[in-house]
């Protein structure tokens, strides 16, 4: 018996033709996206390169980000923080009571 009429070995090459397929970079929208492969990159349009920020640039790999302004809040900051968002709360489970109470 040949190998072409061995059912195991036909699904076996017709798996790999499946699989092999899908390795390749053949996708045809590639083109629709402008990736640079079917021509120049297209130019940004005005409104979003107006809308960006100047000197954005990546930082490098290795190199640290400047540090920021601000600093986090202390462990002493963040409780009275929340112990003024419970009071805030409180006052406004109190208004809500006191106005479901009241009749128009």
């Amino acid at each position: 018996m040949s190998r072409l009429h061995n059912p195991q070995f036909v699904a076996a090459l017709a798996l790999a033709g499946l699989l092999g397929a899908c390795s390749g970079d053949l996708n045809p929208m590639r083109a629709a996206y402008g990736t640079g492969e079917a021509g120049p990159p297209k130019k940004t349009p005005d409104f979003v390169a107006q809308s960006r920020r100047g000197g954005d640039d990546f930082l490098p790999v290795g190199v640290s980000a400047p540090a920021r302004p601000i600093r986090a809040k202390s462990a002493e900051g963040t409780k009275a923080l929340e112990d003024e968002l419970l009071a805030a709360r409180g006052r406004n489970e109190a208004r809500g009571r006191s106005a479901e109470g009241a009749k128009p």
